[in-house]
């Protein structure tokens, strides 16, 4: 039977206070916080992160296809589901699409995986939706919008959740928009975009699926809405009849409305808690409407996977409103230390199990694992007789550091040079830290390996691993 394999999810460390974003214009708070992606993050790096939490105990080998589907994708004229199967680790023969231009391109994607699949064409597919969207400062979509990605693998092997029907509905409104040049997100006047865009198309997508499956509404036994306001939602679940308690949590007040990923987020939190043999329905807005039908089996299996309350649980205030706006380059600062490093596209081409797959060479003779691939081994000095292995997914300590408190942003001046000792292969890696206090760093500290943006250079973005204090909580 084909279905869900496996979730994933991902929200950066960072929280933003909707009452500091109120109280910066004097304006009413929407209440809660909001997720901020970091100034070293965006769409990929996200999407890598929700794909290594979803790829815990998952068999990279029968991934025949990764999907990424963005409204934000930081390239126009490049496609960045190949960057992120390279930073995943995934074989280089594999299918790789992009999926953007509406917030219903993740459920758009997750169609299309299932389609994939079922017509034989892969054994399973990788869906990865991720999204960091920006609001007019002072308005209310600054404060709704949050930052974050989800990740799923649809395959036919040992699924924990079946498709059982699927429907979809196009129109054609002007409601939420942004032409190319535009930095913030458009929308037209509330109330007409609530009625006749998502209320509308939620509705005919809801009983369109509904009918398909031969199901009342009543035997949902979970709801999933993505877009649209809480007001919105409540009147069209009163509307329809359902218990409230039904309507899964889509984290507008911890996290905010992720776009694309914003669906497969709450789909993926509230497979933790359906019983087996229930039915969760999955509305996605953007354009019209997507509605998936889905039944549960067994109560999976969450080994090693945070999920989406384990990075909610993580978390760190970010400093103030003025820091956001500088994090997102809305305001000009002072220049901080430039980098002195000239980016070449070759090098980058050609180190890629370096520099994206984050690979180590480990001797074959003596086992000793260096990064980055060393030639020639500094223990035996063997040449040329080592394997590649991956140490994206280790964990380690800090074995020692250095802080430097000019080098950095002109907001963000303080910079943490760090060595951390591989729990496993006992390899060192020599990288930035990030997602830290440098106050709280200390020799011995536990750390983990991340996907960042180091820079913008040569008129493309830089991409590298990162250290960062591994975050607590999930599973």
């Amino acid at each position: 039977m084909i279905g869900i394999i496996a979730t994933g999810a991902y929200i950066p460390v960072y929280r933003l206070s909707r009452d500091a974003i109120g109280q910066a214009w004097g304006r009413n708070s929407q209440g809660g916080e909001r997720a901020v992606a970091g100034g070293d993050e965006d769409s990929l790096t996200m999407a890598v992160e929700a794909g290594l939490d979803c790829l815990a105990g998952v068999d990279r080998g029968k991934i025949d296809a990764l999907y990424f589907a963005s409204t934000t994708s930081p390239y126009v004229e490049k496609q960045g589901a190949a960057l992120l199967a390279a930073a995943l680790d995934l074989p280089q023969d594999i299918v790789t699409m992009d999926f953007a231009n509406s917030l219903r391109c993740g459920s758009n994607a997750l169609l299309a995986a299932f389609n994939t699949v079922r017509a034989g064409a892969a054994r399973s597919v990788l869906v990865l939706a991720a999204d960091s969207r920006q609001g007019y400062p002072r308005s209310e979509q600054e404060q709704s919008f949050g930052d974050g990605a989800a990740a799923v693998v649809v395959g036919g092997e040992g699924p924990v959740a079946t498709l059982e029907a699927a429907f979809s509905c196009n129109n054609a409104i002007m409601d939420v928009w942004r032409k190319p040049n535009d930095t913030f997100v458009r929308t037209w006047e509330e109330r007409w975009v609530s009625g006749e865009g998502w209320t509308a198309s939620v509705s005919r997508a809801l009983a369109g699926v509904c009918e398909r499956a031969g199901i009342a509404v009543g035997g949902i036994d979970r709801l999933v809405l993505a877009g649209g306001s809480a007001a919105a939602q409540s009147r069209l679940v009163k509307s329809l009849g359902i218990e409230p308690e039904k309507v899964q949590d889509n984290f507008a007040r911890s996290v905010g409305d992720a776009g694309a990923a914003q669906a497969l987020l709450a789909f993926a939190s509230t497979l933790r808690v359906t019983p087996a043999e229930g039915r969760v329905a999955v509305v996605a807005y953007g354009d019209g409407a997507d509605a998936l039908l889905f039944k549960v089996g067994e109560q999976p299996v969450f080994t090693g996977r945070r999920g989406v309350e384990g990075h909610i649980e993580s978390k760190m205030q970010f400093p103030s409103y003025q820091r956001f706006l500088a994090s997102r380059n809305l305001v000009e600062i002072v220049p901080g230390e430039p980098f002195r490093l000239l980016p070449s596209a070759t090098a980058t081409w050609r180190e890629e199990a370096t520099i994206i797959r984050c690979h180590a060479s480990r001797c074959r003779r003596c086992g000793t694992v260096a990064f980055p691939i060393q030639r020639v081994c500094y223990t035996c000095r063997s040449k040329d007789d080592f394997e590649e292995v991956r140490l994206s997914e280790e964990k380690g300590t800090v074995f020692t550091y250095s802080i430097d408190n000019l080098a950095g942003r002109g907001d963000d001046p303080v910079v943490v040079q760090t060595v951390m000792e591989m729990d496993q292969t006992r390899a060192r890696f020599y990288g930035l830290m990030t997602d830290c206090d440098p106050k709280q760093v200390y020799v011995g500290m536990p750390v983990e390996l991340t996907f960042r943006r180091l820079y913008e250079g040569a008129g493309f973005y830089n991409y590298f691993w990162k250290i960062r204090p591994v975050r607590r909580g999930g599973c």
